[in-house]
């Protein structure tokens, strides 16, 4: 796959992650949330290696 087509697949997971993250932390399911949030953060440096490229 191109660049131009996997920036929106990295953008769409980030948001996805980040609505769940919210709702696992609001829950109470902390480690859920941290999980979540650690693949927010992978997701955002695919995003940002394969925007250097």
């Amino acid at each position: 796959m191109n660049t131009r087509r996997l920036r929106p697949i990295y953008v769409f997971g980030i948001a996805l992650n980040a609505i769940a993250l919210v709702y696992a932390a609001l829950d109470g399911a902390y480690l859920f949330a941290a999980t979540f949030g650690f693949v927010m953060v992978y997701l955002t440096l695919r995003l940002w290696m394969l925007s250097n490229r």
